[in-house]
């Protein structure tokens, strides 16, 4: 197997300037990462996501009707800015769901960790409030039942390996 490395952009910021969430914590990032802002870990509320640079598209998924516009930053630019140096990540949601995915994915398509649907956050009972979400309309290939298993709603922690 080849490792991936993941490249470092220059958004990684070092864990003395990396900012402390001023607010709720909805997030959390820890593994093989080179910024911490809480212990070992990365902690970020609303307000740190949406400081980085956002992304946005149109897209229908199997779990929702018709199509919505969603927003949030890219999966890569969240690893490159925190320093992340793995393989895959470890994505764990409210409701225990766990998924494995490889970081190439967030290469290969442009993943987004979904903060906003249709211009408004999303709530936890319609799969917020972080959803990492695929441009599932964009490409047929992201439509298979492997893909779709990837796309973790409710997410609130991220393990990097």
């Amino acid at each position: 197997m080849l490792a991936f490395s993941i490249p470092h952009t220059g958004l990684a910021e070092t864990s003395d300037t990396l900012a402390v969430p001023s607010g709720p914590v909805i997030l959390k990032i820890d593994g093989d990462i080179a910024a911490a802002n809480v212990g070992d870990e990365v902690h970020f509320d609303r307000a740190m996501l949406s400081g980085l640079p956002q992304h946005d598209f149109t897209t229908g998924t199997p779990w929702t009707e018709g199509t919505s516009h969603y927003r949030g930053p890219l999966m890569r630019t969240l690893l490159e800015h925190i320093g992340a140096d793995g393989e895959a990540i470890n994505v764990a949601a409210l409701n225990g769901y766990e998924a494995e995915i490889p970081v190439a994915d967030f290469y290969d398509y442009d993943v987004i960790l979904a903060l906003e649907r249709d211009g408004q956050a999303i709530p936890i009972r319609e799969y917020g409030p972080l959803w990492v979400l695929y441009p599932f309309d964009h490409d047929e290939a992201l439509l298979s039942e492997r893909m779709r298993f990837r796309a973790v709603w409710q997410v609130m922690q991220i393990n990097v390996r």
